[in-house]
């Protein structure tokens, strides 16, 4: 029972913080695609302005998502159900987040922090075609992470499908009646 309880409280907070992470990148991602009819000295600044506190926000749902969707992943790991394939899945799913921000968008991020306002590198443009690129995908596997753990939060576990204390009996069928049979159904 304990352990149930646990897992509910996990499964509660893995789903919360997961949702407000894709929905949080799903933002950024209509943001950024907006900035892309600006030039190069307003996306420089509005990139500054972003990378002044998105990353703290980003890291504070992201990493208390990993943590403990790999713990619900790890306690139905034995039953290899639904559940699990739905958490193992959006598991993997934020870590490909975590390796493309790493790969990719942190060390875009960095640069951008050091871009003068007023004259941005020549390839400001491409940079920000590549950074836009790696959070698209980002965002998407975010999002799928988020509607496994949807999904698997939906999925009936085993303790919800304990028999009730008043089982139906089963219907027991009539005996069949031949033209030997009787009045009363056997044999006279």
């Amino acid at each position: 029972m304990r352990s149930e309880r646990a897992a509910t409280a996990l499964r509660f907070v893995s789903l919360v913080l997961a949702g407000l992470f894709a929905g949080f990148l799903v933002t950024v991602l209509v943001f950024e695609l907006s900035l892309h009819h600006f030039d190069a000295s307003v996306y420089t600044q509005t990139r500054q302005i972003e990378l002044l506190r998105l990353d703290d926000l980003a890291s504070a749902t992201l990493l208390p998502t990993l943590p403990t969707t790999a713990i619900l992943a790890a306690m139905s790991l034995k039953a290899r159900d639904r559940t699990f394939w739905l958490t193992a899945t959006a598991f993997a799913l934020l870590l490909s987040v975590v390796a493309t921000t790493v790969v990719f968008n942190l060390p875009i991020n960095s640069d951008q922090l050091h871009w003068n306002v007023q004259t941005p590198p020549a390839d400001w443009a491409s940079v920000r075609d590549r950074w836009q690129i790696a959070h698209a995908v980002r965002t998407a596997a975010a999002v799928v992470a988020f509607g496994l753990l949807s999904a698997a939060a939906m999925t009936p576990t085993r303790s919800t499908h304990r028999p009730s204390s008043n089982p139906t009996p089963a219907a027991v069928p009539a005996p069949q009646r031949t033209a030997a049979s009787g009045p009363t159904g056997g044999l006279s």
